[in-house]
């Protein structure tokens, strides 16, 4: 197949997902989780290539995104709930298990299924994202110590400051967040500024096609499916970091499933260096870097990404083809 297929929405715990089903419905299920400010429309070189091989592809905007349902308390974007919406997904269609895979929020929220829901996950798929130890203090505390009062993710914790930053324009929003990467020696020094992303929007007057990783009609459809739901039920999920850190405390973050690790030589905020933890926390890791690919790995290196994902599945959980 070479189509991104239609969405379909189901029933999980209690609310409604608009999910992408894909590949044969007998192979080993696949669990892509996008991250923010994405869609499942993101995994859409992914997708095919996954079910070609023979896998059953399960892709959902998540809750607060797209065509999923949009819950309007920030209480309602948990991790609890994140992950009861991927086990319910499972539930609906029949899966006892499946491999999680992973980007940006959807890699947070996939090692942190690995752990809360061990039972349901055969393996998990890190794309950039990490596992990492419990951290010895509230997240939005480090977060303040690497950029201050403007870091993004401290300012997302006051409702409707980006929101209204971002709404209204949100084809240049997109054109902003999906530039090309920094090179090896702007990375060095790009925190704190970099992390300043809705003071940095503020004064954002276009870029050229050239410098953005995701070309203008894919960019069309994130602007569009933000236009109808909003920014905050999005920016929900940032707004639980500390609760999600509170209700970590305790859980083992030990994992035994089999795990991949692909991270990107230049994402600044999710480097390579942040994997040094994992062989100790995963018995059964396996790591790759991309080269020259920055955050947004699915449109930069979609190639080299089925690549290492099929590679891994073909070998620890093969299909049938």
């Amino acid at each position: 197949m070479t189509d991104l297929p239609a969405p379909t929405r189901i029933a999980t715990n209690g609310i409604e997902l608009s999910v992408h089903l894909a590949g044969p419905e007998t192979g080993p299920a696949v669990l892509l989780v996008h991250g923010w400010p994405e869609l499942a429309h993101s995994w859409k070189h992914q997708i095919p290539a996954l079910a070609d091989a023979g896998y059953r592809v399960i892709a959902p905007d998540l809750r607060g995104f797209g065509g999923s349902d949009c819950p309007p308390d920030a209480a309602d974007y948990g991790i609890d709930e994140l992950v009861g919406d991927l086990t319910g997904l499972l539930d609906a269609l029949g899966h006892d298990q499946a491999i999680f895979v992973g980007h940006d929020w959807g890699g947070i929220i996939v090692w942190h299924a690995a752990m809360l829901a061990a039972e349901r996950v055969a393996g998990v798929i890190g794309v950039n994202t990490p596992h990492l130890p419990r951290g010895s203090e509230p997240p939005l505390k480090a977060f303040h110590e690497i950029g201050g009062d403007d870091h993004y993710i401290v300012r997302f914790q006051e409702e409707g400051y980006a929101e209204s930053r971002f709404t209204g324009r949100e084809n240049d929003f997109f054109a902003f967040m999906f530039g090309r990467p920094l090179s090896a020696a702007s990375a060095e020094n790009a925190l704190p500024g970099v992390s300043h992303l809705p003071r940095r929007f503020e004064d954002f007057n276009g870029r050229d096609e050239a410098d953005i990783v995701v070309p203008a009609e894919e960019r069309a459809h994130y602007a569009e499916a933000y236009r109808k739901t909003g920014f905050a039920s999005t920016i929900h999920m940032y707004r639980n970091f500390d609760a999600n850190w509170e209700r970590m405390g305790g859980v083992d973050h030990r994992l035994a499933m089999p795990c991949l690790m692909v991270s990107a030589e230049r994402d600044v905020f999710l480097s390579p260096a942040m994997t040094r933890w994992m062989p100790a926390l995963c018995k059964d890791v396996e790591m790759h870097t991309i080269e020259a690919c920055g955050h947004w790995t699915m449109w930069e290196a979609p190639d080299s990404l089925n690549r290492l994902m099929l590679d891994w599945l073909d070998r620890r959980f093969p299909s049938s083809l």
